[in-house]
């Protein structure tokens, strides 16, 4: 899961006080240690991974080939609000809807965000996720590819598919070509897909990694990394000998770029995991060019989970928990010197509006993490406490438990000035807009919505207690 970090406000006034960390070659042996543990007890639990069908067998009328790409460490929903999109305990219905014989599953890469300890816990959970869903090729960016590097997941890992990467990204030993034969109607078809990274000059390369044209009826796909949407229509003219070019830069949901008849069909592969990509390749007319149609497939809340990755997905949170990234993360300096204090100390002096709070889902927000158990999971529970990446605020319900849940702080802002002057000190920045967390991710239905959301929380009788908190436009109060 992944939730957005808090965006404080008065940021030119907050200094960053970076904790003592280990080395990264440190963290790396640690995490890499901590992943083969939690993984291998995953195994003995569940059995070996599903291993991929072959592709010779069956007269299919159409062959499938399954698209993702851009994970970028999310690996579920965050489950905070109806009609979200995701999950790869959900994504195997989508493949289940081609059978194994006519199909193929890849990524495009793109599988984590960034170089944090939380990402390197997810690299290789969603290396393990991709081989229980049955994928049989991964294409790996440099970032992926660095990562899996610096874990030792290059070589003698003994995944369940197949890695490619473009050529020169990165100095080690990774083909940069994929090809397999499925059957087609009777008839054996070459499927040909080739790795290849936009911001190389080397373009003449490209036509290399497929060879010299045969009798062999075939269909030619280019992975495109380092791919802008705006600028594809120009690299594409130099690859017409092409079937299909899947660009990785993409909005969340893949789409056609461009005309849908022409050749290659050009398509973004969309990001998070929201959408699968389904190419489809049918027979052409009287031997003609094989038919290729595109299509974004959305993997919907209703659809049936796989066992095996929701008990996968519940080994990440327990690893998550174990290594304590929400306690040793890098806290912000509050200014002035103020600090958080906790919503019971506003109850002497405003007791009708923290009562009322209390009644409220805010109140109890961090519970509806502890149910889920991503309680201890930073980019989930930064959303359901208090100041959590700020000295003074939220560490963990064991050491500062007055802080749990979306309390007064979180809106008004650390009231440390405001409660030791009894009320004649303001309450100080960071101030929290309800947008910073009700994303169009977290919360689907909020945009568009922000007053009927608004009326769930008002908890006041004071006349000027909007105007106090950082609150959307259209509810009278202030941004700024």
């Amino acid at each position: 899961m992944k939730s957005p970090g808090v965006q404080a406000a008065g940021t030119s006034e907050v200094s960053a006080r970076i904790e003592p960390r280990p080395s990264i070659v440190m963290r790396l042996v640690a995490y890499t240690t901590l992943l083969v543990g939690c993984l291998w007890l995953f195994s003995v639990g569940m059995g070996p991974a599903k291993k991929t069908a072959g592709g010779l067998s069956g007269k299919s009328d159409v062959l499938t080939i399954f698209v993702t790409s851009n994970e970028l460490g999310t690996m579920n929903p965050c489950g905070c609000s109806g009609g979200q999109l995701g999950g790869f305990n959900r994504r195997g219905a989508v493949f289940k809807t081609a059978a194994k014989s006519a199909r193929l599953i890849l990524d495009a890469g793109g599988l984590i965000e960034g170089q944090s300890e939380q990402d390197l816990i997810k690299f290789n959970v969603i290396m393990r996720a991709l081989g229980l869903l049955g994928y049989e090729l991964v294409n790996l960016t440099r970032s992926d590819l660095e990562t899996a590097q610096n874990l030792g997941l290059i070589e003698d890992v003994g995944w369940d598919f197949k890695i490619i990467s473009a050529p020169g990204i990165v100095d080690v030993n990774v083909p940069a070509t994929f090809s397999k034969r499925m059957t087609l109607k009777g008839k054996q078809v070459r499927v040909m897909i080739a790795s290849f990274d936009a911001r190389s000059d080397r373009t003449d390369r490209i036509a290399e990694f497929f060879g010299s044209a045969s009798e062999e009826q075939s269909v030619k796909i280019l992975i495109l990394t380092g791919c802008k949407v705006d600028q594809v229509e120009s690299f594409v003219e130099k690859v017409g000998f092409v079937d299909c070019v899947f660009c990785a830069d993409s909005p969340e949901r893949p789409q056609i770029i461009g005309d849908a008849g022409r050749r290659p069909l050009v398509v973004s592969v969309g990001k998070l995991g929201k959408y699968v990509g389904k190419l489809e390749i049918r027979p052409g007319k009287a031997n003609g060019p094989l038919k290729l149609k595109f299509s974004a497939v959305p993997v919907v809340e209703d659809l049936p989970e796989d066992r095996e990755l929701v008990e996968l997905y519940r080994s990440y949170q327990q690893l998550v928990r174990g290594s304590g990234l929400m306690e040793n993360q890098s806290r912000f300096g509050l200014p002035g010197g103020s600090r958080y204090m906790g919503s019971e100390s506003c109850k002497t002096c405003h007791e009708y509006a923290y009562e009322k709070w209390k009644r409220q889902k805010h109140a109890h927000a961090y519970a509806t993490l502890e149910e889920v158990g991503s309680d201890y999971d930073p980019e989930c529970a930064v959303c359901h406490v208090v100041g959590m990446r700020y000295e003074s605020g939220f560490v963990s319900p064991e050491k500062t438990p007055k802080l749990k849940d979306v309390g007064c702080e979180d809106c008004h802002g650390p009231s440390s000035e405001h409660v030791l002057s009894v009320g004649k000190e303001p309450t100080g920045e960071p101030k929290t807009a309800c947008e910073d967390c009700h994303t169009p991710d977290n919360s689907v239905h909020y945009s568009g919505n922000e007053a009927e959301y608004f009326e769930k929380i008002v908890h006041w009788r004071e006349p000027n207690t909007v105007g106090n908190v950082k609150v959307y436009k259209s509810t009278g109060g202030s941004k700024d």
